[in-house]
């Protein structure tokens, strides 16, 4: 289908020059190019009010982001050669960053990929499109995918939210090959087993996994307490480097259970306990049980998913961080995460700071993480630099 012209207001464009690559509904000429009329998915052509050519993208006239720039080439459409070259690259970088094939591969925006999530796992892709023009390439996305890799396996783990706002079915659908149940990879020292069609995400949390390598830097900690553990990474690695006491806390019992199948894959469940409930709920209960811990760890999930919900998610993660606190002995350390992109990184450390105070902590911020270099951040794109890891220190009383 021919790209069809769309137009900018005055002056929209400037974040687009900048590098960015959505366009806001409000942003359109809709008096030159309306929206009305146009498909879910259909490629564009994005225009400047005066005319000037900024590149080629797709739109969905339904949703507030109503189009993505995906080529600033004129010569390079979106299309199957576009996605083939964009994945290949993607896949030259992580072949120089990672010994074995566990990975994100292709990640969105920060691999010039807008509405593409690709997580590898060996000869296993699972596969998450979550815009309309990335769905109506769905089968481009597939072609290039196994062109490139000649993979055995792949997943679409289309069962997101997100697709719901471009008005795209939810599911999850093998396209090639069958399910194999549980698939095993490995992290630093340890393995893992993980279910990639009925896990959270894709099955596992890549993101991570430079900074839960991290905690080797500091030592081993008697006790540690992994808070929405999930498939216990944090926990098995505070294990592996010498803990003697681990407990794992998840609302999810499926979870727990493949805990300690990992536990016991990697001869640590002597050491790893699991515990299930809401993780504000089991901290209250820890701390009138009298329970104390050389490391905390808090990981969980995005508090604030909509701009709008920012002053109730971020008294959420102070909530969260105080009560981590009051578990912490003198001198231990609180590792604590947001993957809100809502939420900067110097607010959530003013977050962290507000429950030091009120818990009568003084820190030391140690090391301050982010995501891995398999989750590229494109410089121009705020949002796509989501994670933030600080390990902090509890300094010891006076």
């Amino acid at each position: 289908m021919k790209p069809a012209p769309l137009r900018l207001k005055k002056d929209q464009e400037r974040r687009l020059l900048a590098g960015h690559c959505w366009v806001y509904s409000n942003e359109v000429d809709i008096g030159s190019t309306p929206l009305k009329g146009l498909e879910p998915g259909q490629p564009v052509e994005l225009l400047t009010q005066q005319g000037r050519w900024i590149g080629h993208g797709y739109v969905n006239p339904h949703s507030l982001i109503c189009a993505r720039l995906v080529s600033r080439r004129r010569e390079r459409p979106f299309g199957a050669s576009l996605l083939v070259q964009r994945i290949r690259a993607a896949l030259t970088l992580r072949q120089r960053l990672y010994p074995r094939p566990f990975y994100r591969l292709v990640h969105g925006e920060g691999d010039g990929l807008p509405g593409l999530v690709v997580d590898r796992y060996g000869d296993l892709l699972a596969v998450q499109i979550s815009t309309a023009g990335m769905e109506r390439e769905r089968a481009a996305v597939i072609a290039a995918l196994e062109q490139v890799l000649r993979p055995t396996r792949i997943l679409l783990r289309n069962d997101t939210a997100v697709r719901e706002l471009e008005g795209l079915a939810q599911g999850i659908d093998w396209v090639l090959g069958d399910d194999p149940g549980e698939i095993e990879l490995t992290e630093g020292k340890l393995r893992f087993g993980i279910l990639p069609a009925s896990g959270q995400k894709t099955g596992w949390f890549f993101d991570q996994a430079e900074n839960r390598l991290a905690l080797a830097r500091f030592g081993p900690a008697p006790r540690v307490l992994d808070v929405c553990c999930y498939l216990g990474a944090w926990g098995l690695q505070a294990a592996v480097n010498g803990a003697e006491s681990v407990t794992c806390v998840d609302s999810s019992g499926s979870a727990l259970e493949q805990v300690a199948g990992n536990a016991a894959l990697n001869a640590l469940s002597q050491r790893v306990t699991t515990r299930q409930g809401d993780a504000f709920d089991v901290l209250r209960a820890l701390k009138q049980e009298g329970a104390r811990f050389e490391l905390v760890v808090l990981d969980p999930p995005a508090f604030i998913k909509r701009r709008k919900d920012a002053r109730e998610g971020t008294r959420a993660y102070e909530r969260l961080n105080r009560l981590g606190l009051e578990l912490l002995e003198p001198g231990g350390l609180l590792v604590t995460s947001s993957c809100s992109f809502h939420l900067d990184r110097d607010a959530f450390l003013h977050a962290v700071q507000s429950a030091a105070r009120r818990t009568q902590h003084e820190l030391q911020l140690l090391l301050a993480g982010a995501q891995g270099p398999d989750h590229p951040v494109q410089p121009a794109i705020a949002e796509t630099a989501y994670l933030k890891t600080f390990f902090l220190r509890a300094l010891p009383g006076d």
